[in-house]
């Protein structure tokens, strides 16, 4: 583990996942597909335009998944970006795939996620892939259930090659807990904002193992975050609510990496300078009490 807040130009500085040294101002590819993450985007060129901006802007950490399109927004990003600079690290996440009509269902067994991992390799264009994380529970949130089949699966091909590092997603603290006896873990990514803090503790436990935390929905996903004491303190700051948001979860936790997504390059731009806005310890201490201790993951 380790920050540097003179590294790169973007607020947060670094964080090493595993042996790979990101910046913890990332970019989510969600976005980047049709209405629903199904499609491709309504503007092929402003989707690339969006990724090559990131890289311009020094972000080395792009999260992306298969299963987002399926497969757009990993075929944008090899068309914008392939050959990739080696600063820039991929991750990509399996263990769900699309239905007709848009869901989420399940895709855990050994066969599904060696499938995915394949897919994930062909469409990047790579021979590795960085970091692969394992997506638990469902549309509804965390599931209880044991993790170790699936996560098994992919510490074999992580030890054929084709994995460098390993991460869970949507999952408890028992099911992080049960994956780290099986393999190192560099990365866990929930749900987690201002609003939504049930993982208040999972945080801490992860700083603690040098252990990334990845918020999905940092700006509250769907529903953007909407609070009379974020607004009160963007308005004293003379910014927005969401970059309030984005630079309060930097201010969090050194283990956390923001992955806000966006499909416009103007936005893109906006979130980047919003994660810097200073915040004292009062706007902390305001901010502290927006938290509900309860959320669901998507």
């Amino acid at each position: 583990m380790s920050t540097d807040d003179t590294a790169v130009p973007l607020p947060g500085g670094t964080w090493s996942l595993g042996d790979l040294t990101v910046t913890r101002f990332g970019y989510g590819a969600m976005q980047l597909a049709g209405p629903g993450v199904m499609g491709p985007p309504a503007d092929r060129d402003g989707a690339l335009a969006v990724l090559r901006e990131a890289v311009d802007l020094g972000i080395t950490h792009i999260d992306t998944s298969g299963a987002y399109g399926p497969r757009v927004t990993n075929e944008l990003i090899r068309e914008a970006l392939h050959p990739y600079p080696e600063s820039l690290h991929i991750v990509t996440k399996v263990g769900a795939h699309r239905d007709e009509q848009g869901g989420w269902p399940p895709a855990r067994r050994p066969e599904d996620l060696r499938r995915a991992v394949h897919e994930d390799l062909e469409t990047l264009g790579v021979d590795r892939l960085d970091l692969v994380n394992l997506r638990l529970g469902d549309a509804r949130g965390t599931q209880p259930g044991s993790p170790a089949e699936a996560f098994g699966t992919l510490v074999e091909l992580q030890q054929q090659g084709l994995i460098r590092h390993l991460g869970v997603s949507n999952a408890t603290a028992d099911q992080v807990a049960e994956a780290l006896a099986i393999a190192p873990v560099a990365c866990v990514q929930n749900m987690y904002n201002l609003a939504h803090r049930h993982d208040d503790a999972l945080i801490d436990d992860l700083a603690g193992k040098g252990i990334a935390y990845v918020p999905f929905f940092p700006l509250g996903g769907f529903s953007p975050l909407q609070s009379s004491a974020l607004s009160a303190v963007a308005s004293r700051l003379g910014t927005t609510p969401m970059s309030v948001a984005l630079a309060w979860l930097l201010r969090r936790s050194p283990n956390v990496l923001l992955i806000p997504g966006t499909s416009s390059v103007a936005h893109l731009v906006e979130n980047v300078a919003g994660a810097g806005v200073p915040l004292s310890r009062d706007d902390l201490a305001e901010l502290d009490g927006i938290g509900s201790g309860s959320g669901a993951a998507g």
